[in-house]
């Protein structure tokens, strides 16, 4: 049995869990803090990041998301998240690759610093000036997704893709953190509502992290309607 080390707003994390049930694999989910530096998680990954996937019965540790999606799509042949040709794949794993790289950068990691990680660990006030330069930008770089969707049923082409799962993963937990203005992103808004929607999606919304609520919006599919 699979088991998935991971936290409630890891977006890594999510994106792996997205994936895992697009595809109908099981696996148990074991709450890890990072910041706690547990011996026993470093010694799975001395990186001491979620997420990290175990199967218990075979002995085999995955240690990242990018890897353990590759993994899954490589050994599960339902629902691949990499489909289409190969410049299909170059483009989805080019957008997957944005989502975890620059908008984890400048959007999701400050939220998460300010307003999960110094109220959960450092018992302190966020920095109102980081918060509104992370939304600030957070409102350009989704001005790029909404122009997307209005070339393409999904993020990264025709069909639901990696791309999709990784963006939903992160803009669900800066969503989550207030850091997104939907109002002035009708296509965006539109497509996060149908991900939400989806079975895959239904279990993140419904988790919590201790101390820190979300916006009244957040797990309903009509938003604010």
């Amino acid at each position: 049995m699979w088991q998935l080390y991971q936290f409630p707003l890891c977006p890594f994390s999510r994106k792996v869990r997205l994936l895992l049930g697009e595809k109908g694999i099981g696996y148990d989910l074991i709450r890890e803090s990072p910041w706690a530096q547990r011996d026993e998680f470093l010694d799975m990954n001395p990186a001491g990041q979620t997420p990290v996937m175990v199967e218990t019965d075979s002995n085999v540790t995955l240690i990242d998301s990018a890897a353990i999606c590759e993994y899954f799509e490589e050994t599960v042949e339902k629902a691949s998240m990499l489909p289409g040709t190969a410049a299909d794949r170059a483009e989805i794993r080019r957008l997957t690759a944005w989502f975890d790289e620059r908008v984890f950068a400048a959007v999701v990691a400050p939220l998460m610093h300010e307003r999960m990680l110094k109220r959960v660990v450092h018992r302190a006030s966020p920095d109102a000036k980081v918060l509104r330069e992370a939304m600030k930008v957070a409102n350009q770089l989704l001005d790029y997704v909404d122009y997307l969707l209005d070339h393409r049923r999904w993020i990264g082409g025709p069909v639901l893709s990696l791309a999709d799962l990784t963006a939903a993963a992160h803009l669900s937990v800066a969503d989550y953190l207030g850091g997104i203005d939907w109002r002035v992103h009708d296509r965006t808004r539109e497509w996060y509502a149908a991900m939400k929607s989806r079975p895959s999606f239904r279990p993140l919304l419904g988790e919590r992290m201790e101390i820190v609520a979300p916006p009244a919006h957040y797990d309903k599919v009509d938003f604010w309607e």
